[in-house]
């Protein structure tokens, strides 16, 4: 059996959040204002048949596939939203399943860490090579989500709700996991949108 683990529609891929992805996807890569839907599911490998079912049935492209034991992500993305929700459809029709079917998630760990020092912005700028750099003085937020897939919504509303710098996105594994970096004041209004994105993420 089947188990929806994560399913997540997000209409328009904020600038910083699709470039983000395209330095980790292996498929084909996505752009700023592209639609776009994550799906999870377990056990992994049934996440080949549902890419199979996407890519024959409409126009999406793939952006990314992770296949673990435990766990099976797919990213499929669109410039037409329409492409994209009814490969969303056409897969909970195949599950026999609803969105509403898919694991709530859980806020594992959330953040504020004010007036960064110095020396721990070089650190994570080190540690964190995909996103952006974090600047002394600045404000950072994280957030961390069970399942994973959830912290990509979470990432673009609130890129969608504050001028704010993207420093690491992770959405595969056991958790996902979310910073970024601003002013006190957007990354407080940043926090308080991605917060009440994975307390009621989108779906198709």
């Amino acid at each position: 059996m089947i188990k929806l683990r994560t399913y997540v529609y997000i209409d328009s891929l904020q600038p910083q959040l699709a470039e983000y992805m395209a330095t980790v996807s292996q498929g084909f890569l996505t752009v700023p204002g592209d639609a776009c839907l994550w799906v999870e599911v377990s056990p992994g490998m049934a996440v080949h048949r549902l890419t199979d079912i996407a890519l024959k049935a409409t126009r999406v492209r793939l952006t990314q596939q992770v296949v673990e034991r435990a766990y099976g992500s797919m990213v499929i993305h669109h410039r037409d939203q329409s492409d994209v929700r009814e490969a969303g459809h056409v897969l909970l029709s195949h599950l026999g399943a609803r969105q509403d079917d898919r694991e709530p998630c859980r806020i594992a760990w959330q953040e504020i860490v004010r007036a960064m020092t110095p020396d721990h912005t070089v650190l994570i700028n080190r540690q964190n090579r995909r996103g952006s750099m974090i600047l002394p003085g600045q404000s950072m937020f994280i957030l961390e989500t069970e399942p994973a897939g959830y912290i990509i919504y979470a990432a673009n509303q609130a890129e969608k709700a504050a001028n704010i710098t993207l420093i690491e996105v992770r959405a595969v594994g056991a958790f996902g996991r979310l910073i970024l970096s601003g002013s006190e004041a957007d990354v407080d209004e940043a926090a308080a949108a991605a917060i009440a994105a994975v307390q009621r993420p989108s779906g198709t």
